[in-house]
């Protein structure tokens, strides 16, 4: 079994700080080890009951309970005048606010005295198989995998057993009979441990949670460098590294989604990381809100790494008897560098996270009208669109913003979910029947968490805004934020949007969330509940969602908000892709598409082919190019195809051919990044993008290469593939006939002509 827990009673021989000599040691040890394949996550308990961290990282076998006190001069039971330096030194799982420990706290609250301290102990630990779900949330899950020699299909309990195991640690404050339930999960196959709290009033007083965190990991050095992505609109998820300083170093977002400007991903790495080689220690959280990360070097060179929501802004009223769940942050380990910390992001997600029934199908092939049309549309137009479309071989047609209410620009109808019949004569289900009628599919675009001051939903109901009595609202694209924390009006975006896809053959949905929370404050909650808004309203995000994929399991969901400013694992739970930037422009999406790919696999990144001059940047780039990088995600088309030269519509049929020809080695292999990178590692001018896609069983494999800019008088670009079989003989798509080791150790040339010129190369295992 993955989890281990023992323990024993052992004599140390321990160095007595307040003595100033050693002293022999008997006391009552209780290590908590956690083992996946290539990784060893390990903790013990103080003879007082604190719960320290001991080691992850590279797998290690043994007791490892000497670490405990080869780190600590004394214990607690001999040493309590200086319990505060002990506190703020050790490592500490779940470090608590107010008893000496000044370093990050993940837990604070505030009791019925108005004092914020928390003194956690160690009462328990139970492992059971699987995982739990927790209440309201996203997160992992468990899938059973089959256990019998003949490897039939189904499950039951003999032959099936979980692809991972948890511990749940009971920690508890005798003071204010709080408990807290620290949750791990580690993965039978991957190097990934899933952390979460649980909190439990057990008190007959209030108590308000000021903070808590979801993970924290003490190591005991600080040669790392961070890794994070950050950005703005249009430019989301641009790789930063840089070395760790004294001091602490922060992402975070404070704007009601996890946001463009910062991912809820980071990554400490050794010094000599690269794609191939070096330790990576890679963390994303399961949430679509604020969230906050940290890595504190501290006075003794160790670093504390932290995660979870931020703690800005607020506050939760947990009545007795309560309980509070916090996000679930997802760690994985890697001993081969980026690489490696990247591709098992990868398939922990597309196996243990999305659960939509296209998360392993061949999705259709779309064209949206938006960038073709954007509010200047009728049935006409996009009827027009669509059979030049489905002449082609487009799959679907996605209708995006301006067919409900009267809205012909972005100033009116938010809210009213209802046909604008000026534009539609006959309403959506006389339009899709027409568009099924070509043999396509038919999408269609919402933003349900809004509201625009110009509708019949505010006009009625302006207090389901979110805004501050008496002051000002702030618009943003000029609307406002719905209340999702109040649950009438979600049942009332609830019954809108039911009665659309009831009344027509819808079989996607584009969600999009397109400006950020200001004056946040609620009419429905009370005043000592205000600071809970902010959570709130993403748990009324995540109850509307589940609502939708159950109540409509076949529709194929793509989230989005203003881009790729919800680009995280708490979507992802909920829809198998996410519009990954409102940046089309193909050498634009390179950058964008290789952060996104640091934790989140190419099967679930929204990715177009637009026209040119590029609406963005006004680029111009090969027909060929767009596809190409388009391809390296979920494929489709957003662009007016009535109106692009023949030569370009000529390509598209052989296209879509090559798209669904490699789809599935994208969608479901691993992923190797090949360029130097856009994250700082080398020095040299990025000149180029490539990556190489290979099946699992490395029989398959798609080369992509795009060039940015050309240089003169420098040799042709060779490249070192990576994730091939070297015993194996590989044929590629021109005909020639190259050994896996030599591609590997020698490379192979790929001759581009010309600035964003782009080629793709298919490998086949003879």
């Amino acid at each position: 079994m993955p989890i281990h827990i023992n323990k024993t009673r052992k004599k140390y021989s321990k160095y007595i700080w307040q003595r100033n000599e050693n002293v022999p040691l008997e006391t009552d040890v209780t290590t908590i080890t956690l083992q996946s394949p290539g990784a060893t996550y390990a903790m013990a308990v103080t003879d007082d009951g604190y719960l320290l961290h001991l080691h992850w990282g590279a797998k290690v076998t043994g007791d490892l309970s000497y670490i405990l006190f080869g780190k600590n001069p004394y214990t607690l039971a001999e040493n309590l005048r200086d319990k505060g330096t002990f506190m703020d030194s050790v490592p500490l799982e779940f470090p608590c606010h107010g008893t000496g420990d000044y370093r990050e706290p993940c837990i604070m609250v505030r009791d019925k005295n108005n004092a914020s301290t928390v003194d956690l102990k160690f009462k328990g630990a139970r492992v059971s198989p699987g995982k739990p779900k927790l209440d309201g949330l996203p997160a992992t899950f468990s899938r059973f995998a089959v256990t019998t020699a003949e490897g039939s299909p189904g499950c039951s309990a003999s032959a099936c057993s979980p692809d991972c195991e948890t511990v749940i640690i009971t920690l508890e404050d005798d003071y204010l009979k709080l408990r807290a339930e620290l949750i791990y999960t580690v993965f039978n196959k991957l190097d990934v441990i899933t952390r979460s709290v649980k909190l439990t009033n057990f008190s007959e007083d209030t108590i308000y949670i000021a903070r808590v965190l979801s993970a924290c990991v003490d190591f005991d050095r600080s040669d790392f460098d961070m890794l994070t992505a950050n950005g703005s609109w249009a430019r989301e998820r641009i790789p930063c590294r840089s070395p760790l300083h004294r001091g602490k170093q922060s992402i975070d977002s404070v704007k009601g989604e996890s946001s463009h400007q910062s991912n809820p991903f980071f990554a400490l790495l050794s010094h000599n990381a690269d794609e191939d080689t070096g330790e990576a220690y890679g963390f994303n959280l399961c949430y679509s809100g604020d969230f906050f990360a940290q890595s504190e070097v501290t006075q003794h060179s160790c670093t504390r790494a932290v995660m979870g929501l931020n703690p800005f802004d607020f506050s939760w009223k947990l009545e007795p008897g309560e309980t509070f769940t916090a996000p679930e942050c997802v760690m994985v380990y890697s001993s081969e560098g980026l690489g490696q910390m990247s591709r098992t992001f990868h398939d922990l997600y597309r196996n243990n996270l999305i659960r939509s029934e296209w998360n392993k199908k061949l999705r259709p092939v779309l064209i949206n009208n938006w960038e073709a049309t954007y509010f200047n549309f009728d049935t006409d137009k996009l009827i027009a669109i669509a059979r030049e479309a489905a002449n082609r071989g487009i799959e679907m047609l996605v209708l995006d913003d301006g067919w409900f209410g009267h809205r012909d620009s972005d100033n009116s109808s938010l809210g009213d979910w209802v046909t604008y019949e000026k534009k539609l004569p006959g309403g959506l289900s006389k339009l899709v029947s027409e568009v099924n009628a070509l043999g396509m599919k038919f999408g269609l675009w919402f933003e349900p968490e809004m509201v625009s001051p110009d509708s019949n939903l505010y006009r009625t109901h302006p207090e389901w805004a979110i805004h501050i009595e008496g002051r000002e609202l702030t618009q943003s694209r000029g609307q406002y934020v719905l209340d999702f924390s109040n649950p009438a009006v979600r049942e009332n975006i609830k019954a809108q949007m039911k009665a659309i896809l009831d009344a027509a053959n819808i079989e996607y949905i584009k969600w999009d969330m397109n400006r950020q929370l200001t004056e946040i404050a609620s009419t429905y909650l009370p005043v000592e509940r205000q600071r809970e808004l902010r959570h709130r309203y993403v748990l009324g995000v995540y109850e509307l969602m589940e609502w939708l994929v159950t109540a409509y399991p076949h529709i194929l969901l793509e989230n989005c908000s203003g881009g790729g400013a919800r680009f995280d694992p708490g979507m992802l739970y909920f829809s198998p892709q996410i519009w990954c930037s409102d940046d089309t422009d193909a050498i634009e999406r390179l950058k964008i598409q290789y952060g996104t790919s640091l934790c989140y696999p190419a099967s679930c990144i929204g990715s177009h082919v637009s026209d040119c001059p590029n609406h963005t940047v006004g680029r111009i780039t090969p027909f060929n190019t767009r596809g190409n990088v388009a391809m390296v995600g979920t494929f489709g088309y957003e662009l007016d195809i009535t109106k692009i030269s023949e030569e370009d519509r000529e390509k598209i049929p052989a296209q879509i051919a090559q798209y669904k020809k490699y789809a599935h080695i994208m969608r479901d292999g691993d992923q190797y990044r090949l360029s130097p990178g856009f994250h700082g590692i080398s020095p040299v001018t990025m000149n180029y993008d490539a990556f190489i896609f290979v099946t699992k069983d490395k029989t398959e494999a798609l080369l992509t290469v795009t060039q940015t800019l050309a240089r003169p008088n420098y040799p042709p670009l060779r490249l070192r593939l990576r994730g091939l079989n070297p015993e194996a003989q590989y044929k590629t798509s021109g005909g020639e006939v190259y050994s896996g080791s030599a591609l590997i150790q020698c490379g192979i040339e790929v001759p581009l002509s010309g600035d964003f010129d782009s080629k793709q190369v298919y490998f086949s295992k003879l």
